[in-house]
């Protein structure tokens, strides 16, 4: 069974749904009456499709299972982070116990152990949650692991340890359809890039935060779902993209207000006022991107950018000048307003209402 056939499956399962709710709203409007035998096979059928797409691959085949889906899908994640957090500070409390090769013993036998639980539980879960669950928690037992090893034969840290975590959350996202964790790694990987970039610009890794343009370049992963087909992962191409608009959107927000971040050998006040006009172009660049392809992640991540970039704005011009409840009102305003031009371009796009 692969994750491609449980969503193809779960696609039809969504369209015999809608299927059953237009025929019925038909059959209200007289407009389509079909024979009593012929409504009886298209039922019996159905019943016998869903059925079985239930037994083997554990689908969402009505509304309610969808509805217990999602909160499974919470509980997994509430309970993943959870256990990471709960296993993080069960280290620390009573690690001074132990001596050093115990201390040893005890991370390599956690992290071997969890990854070994992972795969146990992926061959036997045919839900996923379990195994998505104790993805996490051997990613975290791996990245304790490297760094509790560094304290106690006291090796300086260094921000080389970010390629094996990003790595083995990568590979654990991708062996167990982990969204979570395929974040995980793009921030790892792009963490580590961005020091190398520092490095080689004369900073130490230490000073990342100080200069935000080491990020931009990482825009690039909005490109991977183009060249690597993403199709059999749900969800991990809106991952790409929604990272990379962060890598590129996020140093953009910080430089429009802190221009000593900045590479550019210009006035604090110009490169601000720069970033500033970027900010606004990008966003609506990335709003035109997202409608034209489809992407509805990068249409939300260019939305919430491009209010973040407006609202700040206005709180710089009028925040002093006017009184608060006339400051509030007027951004109420702007939102509606904002909210009635959205409207139209939906109404005239392509196959809009009209």
């Amino acid at each position: 069974m692969s994750d491609l056939e449980r969503e193809q499956a779960q696609q039809r399962a969504a369209r015999i749904t809608a299927f059953r709710e237009e025929l019925d709203e038909l059959r209200r409007e007289q407009v389509l009456q079909l024979s009593e035998a012929q409504e009886q096979a298209v039922t019996a059928h159905h019943r016998q499709l869903l059925t079985h797409y239930r037994q083997t691959l554990d689908i969402d085949a009505d509304a309610r299972a969808r509805q217990l889906s999602l909160g499974m899908r919470l509980a997994s994640l509430f309970g993943a982070l959870a256990l990471a957090a709960g296993l993080f500070f069960l280290f620390y409390q009573f690690w001074g116990l132990f001596d050093a090769a115990a201390q040893v013993a005890i991370l390599l036998g956690s992290s071997l152990g969890s990854l070994l639980l992972c795969f146990w539980l992926q061959s036997r879960d045919t839900s996923g949650y379990y195994a998505k669950l104790a993805a996490v928690l051997a990613f975290v037992c791996f990245a304790l692991n490297l760094s509790m090893l560094g304290q106690i034969f006291n090796i300086t840290p260094s921000d080389k340890a970010l390629l094996p975590w990003g790595t083995l959350a990568l590979l654990l996202a991708y062996q167990c359809r982990q969204r979570l964790l395929l974040v995980v790694a793009l921030l790892c990987f792009g963490l580590f890039i961005a020091a190398r970039l520092g490095d080689w610009a004369g900073w130490h890794w230490w000073s990342l935060g100080e200069r935000p343009e080491l990020f931009m370049p990482l825009a690039a992963l909005l490109l991977v779902p183009q060249w690597l087909d993403q199709r059999r992962y749900a969800g991990f191409a809106a991952c790409y993209r929604v990272v990379g608009l962060l890598y590129l959107l996020g140093p953009v927000l910080v430089l429009s207000y802190w221009g000593g971040g900045s590479y550019l050998a210009w006035p604090t006040g110009w490169i601000e006022a720069f970033y500033q006009t970027l900010g606004f172009v990008l966003a609506g660049l990335t709003i035109w991107l997202g409608i034209r392809r489809g992407w509805g992640e990068v249409v939300n991540t260019g939305l919430v950018f491009a209010l973040i970039m407006l609202f700040a704005k206005l709180f710089d011009w009028w925040w002093q000048l006017l009184p608060r409840y006339l400051f509030f009102l007027l951004l109420g305003l702007i939102a509606v307003l904002l909210l009635v031009m959205l409207q139209r371009w939906r109404r005239s796009a392509p196959g809009g209402a009209q």
